[in-house]
This record gives C-alpha cells, sequence and structure tokens, in this order.
C-alpha cells in the first residue's frame, strides 16, 4: 500500500480536467506491482472525481449538466460565502473513485479516464492516489 499526491490547476469555476495519466503515473509511484486496486481522492469539498468519457463534447455536457442541476443562487450557505452551489454539485459527484489495477496498471475500460471535476474554480487542487 502506498499513497502519492499531485496538484491540478484548474481554470474556470466548473472545469473538468481528465487527470488519468497522472494517476497512472501516482500508481507507479506509490505501489509497483502488489495493489489490487487504487482510490483516487480530490482533498476538497467543492471539486470531484469520476470514471467517464474524455470527450470534449461530452466533458462541456458534463459542466452544462451542473449547472443546470443546481442553480448558482438561493442556497443558504451563500450567505457565509457565496459558494453554495459548488459544494452541492460536489456532493453529487462524490470526491472519490476506485479502481481495480492489473499487474499495476489502471483496468479501465475502453473508453473510461479519471477525471477531476472543479465546481468552485479557478484552483489548485490536490489529488491523493492510495493503492491497496
Amino acid at each position: 500500500m502506498g499513497t502519492a499526491r499531485f496538484d491540478v490547476e484548474t481554470d474556470a469555476r466548473l472545469d473538468v480536467s481528465d487527470v488519468t495519466d497522472r494517476v497512472a503515473d501516482a500508481v507507479d509511484d506509490a505501489a509497483g506491482t502488489d495493489a489490487d486496486a487504487c482510490t483516487v481522492f480530490v482533498r476538497h469539498t467543492t471539486a470531484g472525481v469520476v470514471c467517464n468519457e474524455n470527450e470534449r463534447r461530452l466533458l462541456s455536457d458534463i459542466e452544462e449538466l451542473l449547472a443546470s442541476a443546481v442553480p448558482d443562487e438561493g442556497w443558504s450557505h451563500d450567505e457565509l460565502d457565496g459558494n453554495a452551489d459548488s459544494h452541492l454539485r460536489a456532493l453529487l459527484l462524490g470526491n472519490s473513485v476506485t479502481v481495480p489495477l492489473a499487474d499495476g496498471e489502471l483496468d479501465l475500460g475502453t473508453w473510461q479516464s479519471l477525471l477531476l471535476v472543479e465546481c468552485d474554480g479557478p484552483r489548485t487542487r490536490t489529488v491523493s492516489v492510495v493503492t491497496h
């Protein structure tokens, strides 16, 4: 079992970044070939991690879905810091995903990628990869 971390710079309030290659590198750094799985965890309450296809139009659709599903305004938490929508969008996504490993490599399907979904950017996000 091992842990590795990396940072991701996001560019917009809602932004989807493919982190698959960086996760694969982190798995190499953390585990070797003994681990059976890895958990990818974003250490923030206004970002999420998902497994889906990295296709330009779909990434745009993900951003649009989140924007339309959770309105920007009208939430109680906005009285504190104006980002309740970001917390609620991240809640829908989840902050981690677990991926099986085969011979020390990510065992993803043909069209699967690991995506960091920023909901309160632009920011620097820290992603942890734990092999187990």
